[in-house]
This record gives C-alpha cells, sequence and structure tokens, in this order.
C-alpha cells in the first residue's frame, strides 16, 4: 500500500460514520425536538404571543431580519403556535421512525429554526448545536438503517446487511464529525484563558448559584472535594476531545463514553434545559462499527419487523424517491458535496472567530448575536452571579401581592432555583438581567399586569421588580445587591 493510500485510508477510517449510528442519531435528535417542544408549550402563551414577553412589535424592533424569518410570528394568537407546533410534531415523528427522512428532517429543521426565532432572547448553546445538527443531518442518509425508508425498499438488516458500504464516507460525515469536535476544541480554548478552570474552583462557583442547581446539584454543591476534582477531570476531557477523530476502535469508544458521562452529569445536576442531551445524541456517530455490532447481536433485530410496525408500515405511501424535482434529484452527489465543502468551511471560520482567531467583517455579523460565534459555556470564567427577582404588585384596593412565580420579599428563597418556573423563563429573566435594552423590562412589567389580570380575574394598579443578586464569594458569604428595574403602572 502506498503512503497516499495509507492516508487516505486512515482519513475514511476516522472521519466515515456507520449507518446504524447514522440511525441512532436521528432518533436521538427527533425524540430531543419532540422533548424541546414539550418543555415549551406550557409556556407557549407566555413566550410566542402578542399577550406574551415579547410580541411580534417589540421582536421586530429588537430583532428587525430575524423576527421577519420566522413563521410563529405571522400570526400573534396562541392557535398558530399550537397549529406550528402540532407540525413540527409530525415532522420529528416522521423524521423518528425514518418515514421519508430527508423530507421529514427538513420539515422539523424549518420547524424548529422558526419557533427559536419567534423568542431569539430564550436561546442557550443547545438550540444553537441541534440546529446545527439537524442542518448537517440533510445531507447524510439518515433513513438507511432502522427505517420505514429502508424497509419499503426492501433492505435487508442485521450486522452484515451494507457489507463494505456500512459506513458512510463523505464530506458531510466529515463535516458533522469537525462540527461537534468544534465545539469541545474552542470551549476548551475558552476555558484555557479562564483562571478559576486552572485553579480548579470553576467548579464551586457554577453550583454556588442556587438559580442553576437541580435535581443532586444541590447535594453536590456542598462538596467541595468532588466539585474540585469534577474541575479537573472535565478539564482533562476537553483536552482530549482531538481524541474523538485521532482514535479508533476502544479508545475511541472509551473517550465517548467519558463525554457521554460528563453531560450526563450535567443534566443531572444543572439546569441546562436539552443541551446536555443534545451533546449525548452528537456523540453517537463518533461511536465506531463494532458498538453497532454488538448491539445489534444483543438486540434482536426483528423487533422493528413487529406486527403492529410492520401493519403500520404497509398502510403509509409508497416512499418513493421523494418529492424533488428531477432537475434537483439528478444533481445528486455534486451537489451535496458542494453544499457539504461550504458548510465545513463555515465551521471552520465561524469557530476561528468564536476564539479570537481572526475578525470578520461586520457585515457578516450585522444580524447575529456575537454570542452565537462562542461556545462559552462557563467560560473563560463560570457565571459567579445569580439571584432571584422579587415581583411586587399592587392591587387597586391597596394590597400587595407576588405578582410573578418569585417572590415579593427580598429575603432570600429556601430554594432560589423553585422561583424560576422552567429552564427557558431562567434563560429569559437571566437576559432580561443582562440586557440593556429597556423596552424588554417594560414589557416584562406590563406582561405581568396583563396575566395577574388573567389569571386572578381582578387588576393590578401598579407591579414593581427588583433583581436581588447573589455573587458567590469562595471565601466569605455571597455578596447580595438589589438591582431595581423601576415600577409599571398597569391598565
Amino acid at each position: 500500500m502506498t503512503a497516499a493510500s495509507r492516508i487516505r485510508w486512515a482519513l475514511a477510517d476516522r472521519f466515515s460514520v456507520d449507518r446504524r449510528a447514522l440511525a441512532a442519531f436521528r432518533v436521538a435528535l427527533a425524540s430531543i425536538v419532540l422533548l424541546d417542544l414539550a418543555l415549551r408549550l406550557p409556556d407557549a402563551t407566555a413566550f410566542y404571543t402578542d399577550a406574551g414577553v415579547l410580541p411580534r412589535s417589540l421582536l421586530l424592533e429588537l430583532y428587525p431580519t430575524l423576527g421577519r424569518l420566522s413563521a410563529h410570528a405571522l400570526f400573534g394568537g396562541l392557535w398558530w403556535q399550537l397549529v406550528l407546533f402540532a407540525a413540527t410534531v409530525v415532522a420529528a415523528l416522521a423524521m423518528a421512525v425514518g418515514y421519508r427522512t430527508r423530507l421529514a428532517t427538513a420539515a422539523t429543521l424549518l420547524g424548529l429554526v422558526s419557533l427559536q426565532l419567534r423568542n431569539p432572547v430564550l436561546l442557550n448553546a443547545g438550540d444553537s448545536l441541534l440546529r446545527r445538527l439537524l442542518l448537517w443531518s440533510l445531507l447524510l442518509p439518515l433513513g438507511a438503517r432502522w427505517s420505514v425508508d429502508a424497509r419499503s425498499r426492501g433492505q435487508p438488516t442485521g450486522v452484515d446487511a451494507d457489507g463494505p458500504a456500512r459506513r458512510v464516507a463523505s464530506l458531510a460525515a466529515a463535516g458533522l464529525l469537525v462540527q461537534v469536535l468544534a465545539v469541545y476544541v474552542a470551549n476548551a480554548v475558552l476555558k484555557a484563558r479562564g483562571d478559576a478552570w486552572h485553579a480548579g474552583t470553576a467548579g464551586r462557583y457554577a453550583f454556588g448559584m442556587d438559580a442553576v442547581t437541580v435535581l443532586l446539584g444541590d447535594w453536590l454543591a456542598g462538596q467541595t472535594l468532588l466539585l474540585t476534582a469534577g474541575t479537573y477531570a472535565w478539564l482533562v476531557v476537553l483536552a482530549s476531545a482531538p481524541l474523538l477523530v485521532l482514535a479508533t476502535g476502544r479508545r475511541r469508544t472509551g473517550v465517548v463514553a467519558a463525554f457521554a458521562a460528563g453531560h450526563l452529569a450535567m443534566a443531572l445536576t444543572l439546569r441546562l434545559g436539552v443541551f446536555p442531551l443534545v451533546s449525548i445524541a452528537a456523540l453517537l456517530p463518533f461511536l465506531p462499527s463494532s458498538v453497532w455490532d454488538r448491539l445489534e447481536r444483543t438486540v434482536d433485530s426483528r423487533v422493528i419487523g413487529s406486527r403492529f410496525f410492520e401493519r403500520t408500515v404497509d398502510r403509509l405511501p409508497a416512499t418513493g424517491r421523494g418529492l424533488l424535482p428531477s432537475a434537483v434529484r439528478d444533481r445528486g452527489p455534486g451537489f451535496g458535496r458542494a453544499v457539504a465543502a461550504c458548510l465545513l468551511a463555515f465551521v471552520l471560520v465561524w469557530n476561528a472567530a468564536g476564539i479570537g482567531l481572526l475578525a470578520l467583517p461586520p457585515a457578516a455579523t450585522d444580524t447575529v448575536d456575537p454570542e452565537e460565534r462562542r461556545w462559552d459555556m462557563f467560560a473563560p470564567e463560570p457565571r459567579a452571579t445569580g439571584g432571584w427577582y422579587v415581583t411586587v404588585g399592587t392591587t387597586d384596593g391597596g394590597e400587595r401581592v407576588d405578582a410573578f412565580a418569585g417572590t415579593d420579599s427580598l429575603e432570600r428563597p429556601l430554594d432560589v432555583d423553585a422561583t424560576y418556573p422552567s429552564h427557558r423563563w431562567y434563560v429569559y429573566l437571566t437576559h432580561l438581567r443582562d440586557s440593556p435594552a429597556p423596552d424588554l423590562r417594560e414589557r416584562f412589567g406590563a406582561y405581568l399586569c396583563e396575566r395577574w389580570s388573567r389569571q386572578n380575574g381582578g387588576s393590578l394598579a401598579r407591579v414593581n421588580v427588583t433583581f436581588v443578586a447573589s455573587t458567590v464569594r469562595l471565601d466569605g458569604p455571597d455578596r447580595v445587591d438589589r438591582m431595581p428595574f423601576g415600577e409599571t403602572a398597569c391598565g
């Protein structure tokens, strides 16, 4: 074998993806979208309608370009949001079972992006990564295994079903892996610039904020040695990120397991929304074929061919060659490679800009939040200031009431986390605290007035909002500061 052949073989071995890994990746992404929609649904009125915290007029004022790209912003009523929620659910279900997979993936991506653009204030790194993974998915054969599409085409199942073609070696496959790797590398570089990570105190700062600790996190917050060890352990795992592509076989599986364990620990201790789950799903394509061989030998492959599944599939219209015009289909591989190459170049340039290796022209960033270019989760230093909201409403009769799910007292609540109704509310209220846009704060006060009237059948004369900031100090009690947002007159 020549040197050039050995290099090509090594690259193909490291940057190709098993078709079964893509199938598992498909199911995981679709399931996360469904979970995300379920978590957003209870707050649909508050976050996505004109009766909520960001009516369309304010959306277009703060985000004039992004707001116009959202189908969810076409109408301001709850009925429209429910219609689009339902449409995205149908698309995600079709994607999960692999029915017209590429079309279902495209519809899921469009529905998710439209929803995210309806209220950009609510977004975090998990939302950004989920979008990107779905975009790469459009260029990959996610429905080649464990899918309705595969069964309707009569493709065989089992460990040796694909033979030599069981792995996908393409620019799109490489791009998907590089996209995930870029997240970890960029985050590791940014963390390396923070003193708290080198000192081993980053975990103590992060878990010192009661507003973000959930489940086991409240217990872990008091375990100094475990937090210090966990800080250094996560740094070591991040430093090993290049092994996700450089290693093969069991070594790669071990690296994937280390990252997955870290993300699982985050899900069990911190309020991060779907971010840990998205991150675990993103690791599936890195798993080598030996893992999927073992899985198929352990789990009876006939499960997917159950009688119920077969009857359901038989009732569905044949998938055929899809709904794309023949002129588009005929471009096929060449067009896909060109798109993958452009996306891969974009990933490299965008992430290089995110860690300061190059500067992008203003025209490329005017419509994008600067945070979108950075995978700066808990970096370069973890956020050390949390706190709670004090929302004091005064009724027409002069009675003092709590106008939100927080507290009407400046005293520290027993559980700060409980004052935030959900992860999305935490993200929104954190943005509200940090945002220089006074209109957002004014609208929050007006929303509280309207919300109280709807839920209680009465009315408030005014609402006063104060954020009580609690800054973690390792050498003494937390510093507490008051940040008054001012008073909103109701009516």
